[in-house]
C-alpha cells in the first residue's frame, strides 16, 4: 500500500511542474484526494456495499468537485489536474498512467445498457473540457484536445480534436491539414438534425 501511494505521489510531481513536494501533495491537491477516495469506494462497490461506496464517492465530489462512481475501474498512477467539474461514469475503465483535465466527462449518451461509458487505455491525455462519450476504446498512448467531443473509437497512438472529434495525427504524423477554420459547427449541425426531426414529423401528419 504505501510503495502505491509513494508511485502515485512521485507520478503527480512527475506530471505536474506547480508541485513541490509529496506533502504538498497528499495535504493539499484535491484531485489526489478524490482518486483516494475512489480506491477505498472501489473495495466497498465490488464487495455489493454499494450504499456506503455510494456515500464515500458524494462526500469527496462535495468536498473536490469531482465525481468518480465507485463502479469505474481505474488503473495505477490516474492524476487528475486541477480536477474541478470532472465525471467518471460507473462503467468507465481506465488505464494505467493517465492524465485527465478540468471539465473532463467520461460519460453515456443515454442509449446504452450495461457497458455505457468509455475505455481509456494506458498513457491517454484527455484535455481540458473534452467529452468522451459511449461504450468504445481510447487506445494507449492517445491524446484528446481540449472541448473535443469524442463519440466514436480513438486508435493507438493518435491526436483526436473538434467536434465532433476527428483523428488528426497518428504514431506522431499529421493526417491532412490542421485546419484551424472549418472545424465542423456543432450549433449548425444541431439545427440540421432538429430539422430533419421537423420534415419527418411534417410528412407523418400529412400521410
Amino acid at each position: 500500500m504505501f510503495n502505491n501511494l509513494k508511485s502515485e505521489l512521485d507520478s503527480i510531481i512527475e506530471r505536474d511542474p506547480a508541485a513541490k513536494s509529496r506533502l504538498e501533495v497528499f495535504l493539499l491537491y484535491p484531485s489526489f484526494k478524490a482518486v483516494r477516495a475512489y480506491r477505498r469506494a472501489h473495495k466497498h462497490f465490488i464487495k455489493g456495499h454499494f450504499f456506503r461506496a455510494r456515500a464515500i464517492s458524494q462526500r469527496a465530489l462535495r468536498k473536490t468537485g469531482i465525481e468518480i462512481h465507485p463502479g469505474a475501474t481505474i488503473g495505477k498512477n490516474f492524476f487528475i489536474d486541477h480536477g474541478s467539474g470532472v465525471v467518471i461514469g460507473e462503467t468507465a475503465e481506465i488505464g494505467d498512467n493517465c492524465t485527465i483535465y478540468q471539465g473532463v466527462t467520461l460519460g453515456g449518451t443515454g442509449k446504452e445498457t450495461g457497458k455505457r461509458h468509455p475505455t481509456l487505455g494506458n498513457n491517454v491525455m484527455v484535455g481540458a473540457g473534452a467529452r468522451v462519450l459511449g461504450p468504445f476504446k481510447v487506445g494507449d498512448n492517445s491524446k484528446i484536445a481540449a472541448n473535443a467531443v469524442v463519440l466514436s473509437e480513438v486508435p493507438p497512438n493518435c491526436t483526436a480534436v473538434g467536434v465532433p472529434a476527428r483523428i488528426v495525427k497518428r504514431d506522431g504524423i499529421r493526417i491532412g491539414d490542421l485546419d484551424q477554420i472549418h472545424f465542423p459547427d456543432p450549433v449548425s449541425q444541431e439545427m440540421c438534425g432538429l430539422k430533419r426531426e421537423l420534415d419527418k414529423i411534417l410528412e407523418e401528419m400529412e400521410k
